[in-house]
């Protein structure tokens, strides 16, 4: 999962794009990269690290042009370590491209070996990204010819990529002299949309990149969609696969994206708020509302489902924990043992809040299990009398492929565990998980159009179909970050992290 932007406008770009890129911060903290073009030639700089801390003035400087790309990484595959492999990634020919990739291709294995054997290009890097600018590449030399660039070649060329990668990718790419490409998988797993003004296009990761920079959301760009925009500002758009269908990732309204984003027409906040009353049904199933005292979430991104689960029971809600945002981040600490001390760097518990009462911890998710145990326990220490933990989501069971650093099974607290086992392992006296299937309804009901997501971590079902056992072992080994000695990079590894 990343934070993709690209830009085409009448005047300079570069600061419009670090603006951007610092509202879609909360996807990626690895690293960071911009691109601009002036005259054909490109400017680009990219490091490791968060937006602010790569960009300084006289980086900024050297990004001229009116046009651009940016991204912010969070890195599922490849090494974590190697600012090469920060994007975003350049081929000089055909014309000259660069590429900024949200997702996770899952044949990129395969495609290395056909990009080196049969269409003799040179990858340098562990990154499926530059896999798929590679592909992206060499299908528009195929379709061109040695002519010039239109549209239709530009899409002819999307729908041979479309042929050739599976997995999930939303995709900007600048193509020099010419304009930007957009386009997005054929299940619209990661999200992508378009905004203007009176003489910029933006496309973005998430609607709130669009509005906070003053750009009126137009559209998202539909699965399989191909956009392109000329140095003009002229816009051509056409369907280039054969078979879309919008299966949205579950996990970007669960977890992933800000609040105030509108992804595929779902408030983000909206499902949030659906996804606590839903809980609220399984809540009262386990735990009678008259044996809990106090409502009390875990930062950040429960707070929504907290509130509305507090109030449908008519529970009072409060902030039981302070969370310090000027620590480092936990999911950076190496080695497991620093994880699990960080958290009580990261949380503090106003130990009033928990003092002889029954409280009901709410979480969006729980993945490893590591931070909801060192959390339930923080509740103990601080006096509390019962400690209760709902989860917003459902049980995670399964790893993902398609772009969020999910552990592998084995470092899944439920899996192959029934919820009694883990409620033990984490120690609370009740342990409520949300419904799959009333969580794809209750935010499937705020967009009708959405016939289905993919839940692939909660119920198995890869909505590629084309995921094997032994692809998921593969994969699994070319993850970030598996090593105990080596830096954690999931997200995941930290409740609810959104600043």
């Amino acid at each position: 999962m990343c934070g993709i932007v690209g830009v085409v406008s009448q005047s300079p770009v570069n600061q419009l794009i670090y603006d951007a890129l610092l509202l879609l911060q909360h996807r990626g903290q690895d690293a960071a990269g911009i691109v601009t073009q002036l005259n054909r030639k490109f400017f680009m700089h990219k490091a490791k690290g968060m937006v602010r801390d790569v960009f300084r003035t006289r980086n900024m400087r050297s990004l001229p042009g009116n046009c651009g790309l940016g991204q912010v990484r969070y890195p599922t595959a490849g090494n974590a370590f190697s600012e090469e492999e920060a994007q975003p990634f350049y081929v000089n020919a055909p014309f000259g491209i660069v590429l900024v990739h949200n997702g996770n291709l899952t044949n990129a294995h395969a495609l290395k070996a056909e990009l080196f054997n049969a269409d003799h290009r040179h990858i340098n890097t562990e990154s499926d990204s530059e896999v798929l600018l590679n592909v992206l590449a060499h299908e528009i030399e195929a379709t061109t010819r040695g002519l010039p660039l239109t549209p239709s070649d530009v899409f002819e060329a999307v729908r041979r990529v479309h042929r050739r990668i599976r997995g999930s990718y939303a995709v900007i790419a600048m193509i020099a002299g010419h304009g930007v490409l957009a386009f997005r998988d054929p299940h619209g797993i990661r999200p992508l949309c378009v905004g203007r003004t009176d003489d910029t296009w933006m496309l973005a990761s998430e609607s709130v990149a669009l509005e906070g920079t003053s750009h009126k959301f137009e559209r998202n760009v539909a699965p399989g969609e191909a956009v392109f925009i000329d140095l003009q500002g002229q816009m051509h758009t056409k369907q280039c696969a054969d078979a879309p269908v919008l299966n949205p990732c579950i996990f970007e309204f669960v977890y992933l994206a800000r609040p105030d984003s509108v992804l595929d027409g779902i408030s983000v906040y909206q499902a949030r708020l659906n996804l606590g009353e839903t809980l609220a049904k399984r809540v009262i199933s386990t735990v009678p509302p008259n044996e809990i005292d106090v409502v009390i979430p875990i930062p950040e991104s429960s707070r929504p489902s907290a509130a509305q689960l507090a109030q449908l029971l008519g529970l009072p809600y409060r902030e039981g924990f302070v969370k310090n945002r000027y620590v480092g981040r936990t999911f950076i600490m190496p080695g497991q043992s620093v994880r699990k001390k960080s958290v009580r760097q990261k949380l503090n518990v106003i130990a009033s809040e928990f003092k002889g009462r029954n409280v009901l911890l709410v979480d969006d998710s729980i993945v490893r299990g590591t931070t909801s145990k060192e959390i339930v326990q923080m509740a103990r220490d601080a006096g509390a009398r019962k400690v209760y933990m709902a989860s917003a989501a459902p049980p995670v069971r399964y790893p993902n492929v398609y772009g969020i650093d999910m552990p592998t099974p084995q470092e899944l607290v439920a899996h192959n565990r029934t919820v009694e086992e883990i409620r033990e392992l984490i120690g609370c006296d009740a342990l409520i998980y949300q419904d799959v299937e009333a969580m794809k309804k209750a935010i499937g009901s705020l967009n009708p159009a959405i016939h289905g997501f993919d839940a692939s971590c909660f119920d198995g079902v890869y909505v590629t179909g084309d995921i094997t056992v032994e692809d998921i072992v593969r994969l699994n080994a070319s993850r970030v970050g598996t090593d105990d000695n080596q830096d954690d990079n999931s997200r995941l590894a930290l409740p609810n992290s959104e600043d």
